[in-house]
């Protein structure tokens, strides 16, 4: 794997990371310690950050398969 390749996927890890620690708090008793407006944000910072994380692995399986083809 290429080293920008590398990135791509470090990338996707620390992202997944985050993205599983805010989904964590957005079904936990904590959330409702904030503004209903301020949740909604967060709801859909999750949402645009789940989108990018697919998009990541759409990216790295584009990697695995050109490591197939020999490219």
């Amino acid at each position: 794997m290429q080293e920008y390749q590398q990135r791509v996927v470090d990338e996707k890890k620390v992202l997944d990371d985050k993205l599983r620690a805010l989904n964590g708090f957005l079904s936990g008793e904590l959330v409702t310690t904030i503004r209903a407006d301020e949740q909604y944000r967060m709801a859909r910072q999750a949402e645009i950050m789940e989108r990018y994380s697919r998009i990541l692995g759409e990216r790295i399986k584009f990697f695995e398969e050109q490591d197939k083809e020999g490219m």
